[in-house]
């Protein structure tokens, strides 16, 4: 699928971003759109069409920007971590509008492929009520009993995917991805997950010297977490197969919260610090961890970074980021 032309919708994102970068390294040819203003990306494109403040929920937009496009990577959706989630259902569920009116576009343009990214948010949660639980199968979504908004959108958007290819031919490709992390994504503001909210935390304690984070929680609920070069690669080895079905792109190392907060202070090489349970704020599902066995088999791909190595990476740029903003000391005050 080298050289083609792509329209990533999203690509202000921190995966879709990534994934742009690896697509334009290739020499494909790249639109990227995004309704954030690029002053918000991630990462910005040189060598890209780039489109900041474009709302695909509007179908007259997504008509426009699907001509004379071979592949839709529909990357966009109204997301963060589990507080965002929980808190904007309504926000979450709107994103269906993107993906339906992309796959309706894609129709009438003619694009001959379209790539919808799915999450492990999908699970149904009668099945994620213990800790350190067996990695969940693709075909554990069912009975269908997801996350409650963002969860059930993406379980939606995935059976729209689904049909279009039935009905009209539409060729589809569906990851479930499993908590990405790493450099170049959010870690403060609200919408920030796990690894990037401890990664932040931990390192304002060391530039602070503070001795204590906050932690939703008890700190034992489980997940397992993949980094974002992983995510890259396995979302290229998706895109180039033969595989329509919903597939997981996930680590199968599973940790508690507590665990990994452990691995970070390590690596920042601070002790003790006291942890502050939150037990109010919202924690999701008690455990899930991601089944690979289907990415082995059909994509031939595993994950390859381990859980300490990703995560030193990303502590490191986010401990670089705060470090440039450390004259506003109230930059700190965030626990």
């Amino acid at each position: 699928m080298a050289k083609k032309k792509y329209l990533i919708v999203g690509a202000g994102g921190f995966i879709a971003g990534h994934i742009t970068k690896k697509l334009l390294d290739e020499g494909n040819v790249i639109i990227a759109a995004d309704i954030k203003p690029k002053k918000f990306w991630f990462q910005k494109f040189v060598d890209a069409k780039s489109y900041d403040k474009i709302d695909m929920k509007d179908y007259n937009n997504c008509v426009n920007m699907t001509k004379n496009v071979d592949y839709v990577l529909n990357m966009a959706c109204n997301m963060g971590g589990m507080g965002f989630i929980e808190n904007n259902k309504t926000e979450c569920m709107l994103s269906v509008l993107i993906n339906t009116n992309l796959l309706r576009a894609s129709l009438i343009n003619k694009v001959k492929f379209f790539f919808f990214s799915s999450t492990a948010c999908v699970y149904n949660i009668q099945k994620q009520k213990k800790t350190f639980i067996k990695g969940l199968k693709e075909e554990d979504a069912y009975p269908a009993m997801p996350e409650d908004g963002y969860g059930w959108e993406k379980l939606f958007s995935e059976r729209m995917c689904r049909h279009f290819m039935e009905d009209h031919g539409l060729e589809v490709r569906i990851a479930r991805y499993h908590n990405v992390y790493g450099p170049l994504g959010t870690f403060d503001g609200g919408r920030e997950k796990v690894p990037a909210a401890l990664c932040r935390k931990i390192a304002t304690a060391v530039l602070s010297k503070k001795n204590e984070i906050e932690i939703w929680g008890d700190g034992e609920q489980t997940r397992s977490f993949l980094f974002i070069d992983d995510c890259v690669e396995g979302t290229l080895r998706l895109l180039n197969s033969n595989h329509s079905e919903p597939i997981n792109i996930g680590s199968d190392q599973q940790v508690s919260i507590n665990q990994m907060a452990d691995i970070i202070e390590k690596i920042a090489g601070i002790k003790n610090l006291k942890r502050n349970y939150l037990l109010d704020k919202p924690k999701g599902v008690r455990g899930r961890s991601s089944n690979n066995e289907n990415a082995i088999k059909v994509l031939n791909w595993q994950n390859r970074v381990s859980l300490k190595e990703g995560l030193a990476k990303t502590y490191k740029w986010i401990y670089s980021e705060l470090k440039k903003d450390s004259l506003n000391s109230n930059k700190y005050c965030r626990s």
